[in-house]
């Protein structure tokens, strides 16, 4: 039988077909996550800080605080990760989820690896990942907390809930739904790894980073909103598989995380109006040739802007967000 026949990409059948058990590895999900809790140390350790950060960066990671250096690899590990769970996760997630795949179906012609081995592998990394940020990061938002800790444990419950001992009816669904909030996670989240790293190599580059927040603003929040869309046309097309538990809870934690990434695109809205500012200041001060000290860090509404940065990366460095000093020259 070929792959066009087996995963048709023109039949949903979530409603009727029978998904089965998820995978023969859900048992092992605790040896997925530890050996992607060791890789990622070993990648941090040995690869990130013992040259090549260094060497891609020069000075501009060397005069970081260890706060920042710790935020700064962070978002390479994670943004590296998120690009692998793509690549792997994009077609058995599709099959499954929107074409005729089943957990069981072979991840190609004869293998013995199925679509549901590597979407627990997947979600393994993905909470891996998590759990490394919470344990490595210095500081983090209390939304992030909540966001990763969330992740964390509604993930493991869905494929907990589809062992043999406990199996439960509504499990491969119900796992199906997690998937949808992580792929839309992976995507709708990437750029603003980017965007903070930029903001750290380029952080006298205003015009530059007014643009990219911007459209950090805009990925996080159209990915929400299309996250949105799709999770409840799921949610609502399986209405009649769903047990009363999980059609209280699943409305309720998708509100919540779509929370969070609302905060999150706020937090670039607000970072893409402070570039702006710096950038009118700058404009002031060549009109009038008079050196000026800007004030916004320190007033009010400056604190507040760079109390929502640090939601999303430590604190920068004094080098990069001091107080704007030009004078036009004599």
């Amino acid at each position: 039988m070929d792959i066009v026949t087996r995963h048709h990409p023109h039949e949903i059948s979530l409603k009727s077909k029978e998904l089965g058990p998820i995978s023969i590895l859900a048992p092992f999900s605790a040896l997925i996550i530890s050996i992607t809790l060791v890789v990622s140390f070993l990648v941090r350790y040995y690869v990130l800080e013992g040259f090549l950060i260094q060497r891609a960066y020069g000075t501009t990671f060397t005069n970081m605080s260890e706060l920042n250096r710790r935020g700064f690899i962070n978002h390479h590990i994670a943004g590296f990760t998120k690009i692998l769970i793509l690549i792997l996760a994009a077609y058995p997630f599709i099959s499954v989820t929107f074409c005729k795949g089943r957990f069981q179906t072979p991840f190609a012609p004869g293998s013995p690896v199925t679509l549901g081995d590597i979407l627990v592998i997947v979600a393994q990394i993905l909470m891996g990942m998590y759990i490394f940020e919470l344990i490595y990061r210095v500081k983090l938002s209390p939304v992030a907390v909540l966001h990763h800790i969330g992740t964390i444990m509604i993930g493991q419950s869905a494929i907990a809930i589809s062992l043999r001992a406990v199996r439960e009816p509504d499990a491969g669904i119900e796992f199906i739904l997690c998937t949808t909030w992580g792929a839309f996670d992976i995507i709708s989240e990437f750029f603003p790894h980017v965007a903070i790293i930029l903001y750290r190599v380029y952080p006298d580059r205003h015009r530059f980073l007014s643009r990219v927040f911007l459209l950090s603003c805009f990925t996080t929040a159209t990915g929400t909103l299309c996250e949105t869309v799709v999770t409840m046309w799921l949610f609502g097309s399986l209405w009649n598989r769903w047990r009363l538990a999980f059609r209280v809870v699943t409305p309720l934690l998708h509100i919540a995380f779509s929370a969070a990434q609302i905060h999150g695109s706020m937090v670039f809205y607000r970072m893409y109006r402070r570039q702006e500012r710096y950038l009118e200041e700058e404009g002031d001060i060549e009109a009038t040739g008079v050196k000026v000290t800007s004030a916004l860090p320190e007033d009010k509404e400056g604190k507040e802007i760079c109390h929502e940065i640090d939601q999303i990366t430590p604190s920068p460095s004094a080098e990069s967000t001091a107080h704007i000093a030009v004078s036009r020259p004599n």
